[in-house]
């Protein structure tokens, strides 16, 4: 029998809570199956990378049968060699006080940083996921710095947000999320984001035959939207395992393949063709579905002006932010 030769996968902010939640299940095989061997970089900042060897401790504790090898370091050009996959997770967070241009100024240099070293030692093939927020826009300028990368190689993660649709409605039908397809969340990851259940199926029939128009509108639309904090109000802390999972079911899609029935959203850098009406510029969430690789948006959807108004407006907080980012980063 041939050997497999093993993948290659970044994790950054490996030692908090999602990158915790995240590398297990990775070295599970829970993101290429049981027959694909990975090797797993984790980078952190300097004092945190003593806390990585207790994971390594840890992976090596599981004794997973995938696990070809675990590398910890602060050194981005070391954690990013030669990777097929990246998941960046690591970002400032925003403190109490702080305005959202001295947030984008903090991420702004972990993600050029980042970006630089992606282009000069990562595949010219490699999958990156930002999940560290502001996602959209931290993965915008993580690919402009990314040089010899193409807009294609890079995705953030509103993967979340679908995931949230999906188990809410899947709760007022009383049935599985398996059953929910095609819902949309449009896009920037924020309170702004369009959760569309226009196109929704729940159980083979359309969502607005089984649920009443109230159940999918208002109230629905700004739960999905601010569920984050409500998860923080909860537990004191934020989302952990449901983003590492998010994060997973994203890149294992983006890697494996969508079902034939039903899209996912995944925020990405708006393509030539500009689809809905969106302009390039932005990285925002689309209904996408992938094959052999590639993901691609799902277009001729039918849309309400409500959504296609909701679309807009989050549309021009990408661009607010965009500028902001360009600004503080003087980028011309």
């Amino acid at each position: 029998m041939t050997a497999v030769a093993p993948l290659r996968i970044a994790v950054t902010g490996a030692a908090g809570q999602i990158g915790y939640a995240i590398i297990f299940r990775i070295a599970a095989g829970e993101l290429f199956g049981p027959n694909q061997p990975v090797i797993i970089n984790m980078l952190e900042i300097t004092p945190m990378v003593p806390k990585l060897e207790g994971i390594v401790m840890e992976l090596q504790d599981c004794a997973f049968p995938t696990l070809a090898g675990v590398n910890c370091t602060d050194n981005p050009d070391v954690a990013f060699q030669d990777i097929d996959v990246a998941f960046l997770i690591g970002s400032f967070p925003r403190k109490d006080g702080m305005d959202r241009s001295q947030l984008l100024e903090k991420n702004g240099g972990i993600f050029k940083v980042q970006g630089e070293s992606l282009g000069k030692f990562a595949k010219k093939s490699v999958k990156i996921l930002v999940v560290g927020n502001p996602a959209n826009t931290n993965c915008l300028i993580c690919q402009h710095y990314a040089v010899g990368l193409k807009p294609e190689n890079f995705s953030a993660m509103t993967r979340l947000d679908h995931n949230r649709m999906k188990g809410e409605l899947a709760a007022r039908a009383n049935c599985c999320p398996g059953d929910v397809k095609k819902v949309t969340v449009w896009g920037n990851h924020s309170n702004t984001q369009v959760p569309d259940c226009t196109q929704a199926v729940i159980a083979g029939k359309p969502a607005f035959e089984v649920l009443k128009q109230e159940d999918l509108e208002g109230e629905f639309v700004q739960k999905i939207a601010t569920r984050g904090g409500a998860v923080i109000k909860a537990r004191g802390a934020s989302s952990a395992a449901s983003a590492a999972n998010a994060a997973i079911c994203q890149m294992r899609n983006w890697c494996l393949g969508t079902p034939e029935d039903d899209w996912v959203s995944m925020a990405i850098p708006v393509p030539d063709n500009e689809p809905y009406g969106i302009k390039k510029g932005v990285v925002y969430s689309f209904p996408v579905r992938c094959r052999f690789g590639q993901y691609q948006v799902v277009e001729g959807l039918e849309l309400d002006q409500f959504v296609k108004d909701k679309m807009k407006a989050t549309e021009a907080e990408l661009i607010t932010e965009k500028e902001t980012a360009w600004k503080v980063l003087n980028i011309q």
